[in-house]
């Protein structure tokens, strides 16, 4: 990449939700351009004169620096296995990835650099590490998260729900999978020491909010995050665009993005 010429970005996923947004900062953006628009849906907005459209990952690649992916797992499954081929850095916003699927985003990194989060937002990566303090600090205190969003969400709970879950789990020396519970019902007997609760809520139109308590007898801690746009997750995938395509090859996060 010429560093005196902006930075050709493609969007794998451009007519979803956050696609749309990428589109819309990345026509403002005077480091980073949209260089290609890869969708399969027809585009439900207009786009800006000349954007390149495809349908074809061969020409999303050869046209772009760097790709933003926030698709479905199966999407981000096919672009993976393609970039396995002819690796480019990734930027990886797709929630709900199965076993398999993180292992092929593992596999991948070997070649090329790929930043994965579940959230792009600096609010989030600075609340997973506050989970995590506090997490180790409170060790009597019961956890419980939960998340709300929007009624077209498709997976439950969300991936940042579960990423702090994670980061609360790791704190104590637990494997989230083994003491998650999602939800609750008749006669299931007292709360467990270290069950982390991660409980789902979906409805109109809410964005995203993720609220993780630490609970004791006579006092509670709750560290809350709300997204009231998609802007924060463009603005954080643009940002996480622009600084792996100088990273070598392994997985990111985010949090390894803004330095935390």
């Amino acid at each position: 990449m010429n560093e005196n010429l902006p930075l050709n970005v493609g969007i794998y996923g451009s007519t979803g939700r956050v696609g749309r947004v990428l589109i819309e900062n990345l026509q403002n953006d005077k480091e980073a351009k949209i260089s290609c628009l890869y969708a399969i849906d027809e585009f439900t907005f207009a786009l800006p004169e000349n954007t390149n459209k495809t349908n074809s990952l061969e020409t999303l690649f050869e046209l772009s620096d760097v790709i933003i992916d926030f698709t479905a797992p199966s999407g981000t499954e096919t672009l993976l296995q393609y970039a396995l081929k002819r690796p480019k850095p990734l930027v990886i916003g797709t929630t709900g990835l199965n076993d398999g699927q993180f292992a092929l985003l593992k596999q991948a990194a070997q070649n090329m650099p790929i930043l994965y989060s579940t959230n792009m937002s600096l609010g989030i990566a600075v609340l997973n590490s506050l989970v995590e303090i506090a997490s180790e600090k409170l060790r009597d205190f019961d956890i419980e998260i939960v998340e709300q969003h929007h009624r077209f969400k498709k997976d439950a709970p969300s991936g940042t729900a579960l990423t702090l879950g994670e980061h609360a789990a790791k704190a104590r020396e637990l494997e989230l999978s083994k003491v998650r519970v999602s939800g609750r019902e008749g006669m299931t007997g007292q709360r467990s020491k270290d069950e982390i609760a991660v409980m789902s809520l979906r409805g109109g139109d809410i964005v995203g909010r993720h609220t993780v308590g630490f609970y004791n007898n006579g006092e509670f801690i709750e560290l809350n995050h709300t997204a009231t746009s998609r802007d924060t997750f463009a603005k954080g995938a643009i940002c996480a665009a622009k600084w792996i395509v100088n990273q070598p090859n392994r997985q990111y996060t985010i949090s390894d993005c803004l330095g935390l």
